[in-house]
């Protein structure tokens, strides 16, 4: 009984502590990487509040792992005149922002799919971190989380999937960027 015990306890440990697959340079360390423009999300037909919130979590995240916040309406003001419609190469954020990386975000699903009991709330995003001096890709990751909800009537089913998507925003973030090495890490200190 005490073996069965162990086992389960160690393959629970296990699953928590599973890694996000994800691609990182070898000498990510060397390459002096402090300053990071995030810049918008890209969400497609996904939610328009996906965007705005990814954005947001993404700043605040990167700012617990030590790298200096550098806030989005700076970004947007000073590359307002630059995107022709499309991505903006990390070379040429570099050269406006002076800064060492950018950060690309692609939400592939953001949203919530509502049954009678039940309504589970998805949200898939695609991160890259790409050289601004280089444009090479630094570091990637995709992560997805789904929350699932449960209830008696329709009305509680929405109430509570109206009340979590802000915290999978959160969740996703927070996962896919602890494969980040932080800014200590980072610049070899």
């Amino acid at each position: 009984m005490r073996r069965w015990l162990l086992l389960g306890v160690f393959f629970f440990i296990a699953g928590c502590a599973a890694k996000i697959p994800h691609a990182i340079v070898p000498d990510y360390a060397k390459r002096g990487t402090r300053l990071i423009a995030v810049m918008p999300v890209v969400s497609g037909s996904a939610d328009p509040r996906a965007a705005v919130m990814l954005r947001e979590k993404l700043v605040e995240e990167l700012y617990f792992k030590g790298y200096p916040k550098i806030p989005p309406k700076a970004i947007d003001e000073k590359l307002a005149g630059v995107s022709a419609g499309g991505e903006i190469p990390p070379t040429r954020v570099g050269e406006l922002l002076r800064v060492d990386a950018v950060l690309y975000a692609r939400v592939k699903e953001a949203g919530t799919t509502r049954a009678l009991f039940y309504a589970p709330t998805t949200v898939d995003v695609e991160f890259e971190l790409k050289s601004a001096r280089t444009g090479e890709s630094l570091w990637r990751v995709q992560y997805r989380m789904t929350h699932r909800h449960f209830a008696f009537t329709r009305k509680q089913v929405e109430l509570k999937s109206s009340q979590v998507f802000e915290p999978a925003i959160h969740g996703v973030v927070t996962r896919a960027l602890s494969t980040l090495p932080d800014i200590s890490d980072a610049v070899g200190s």
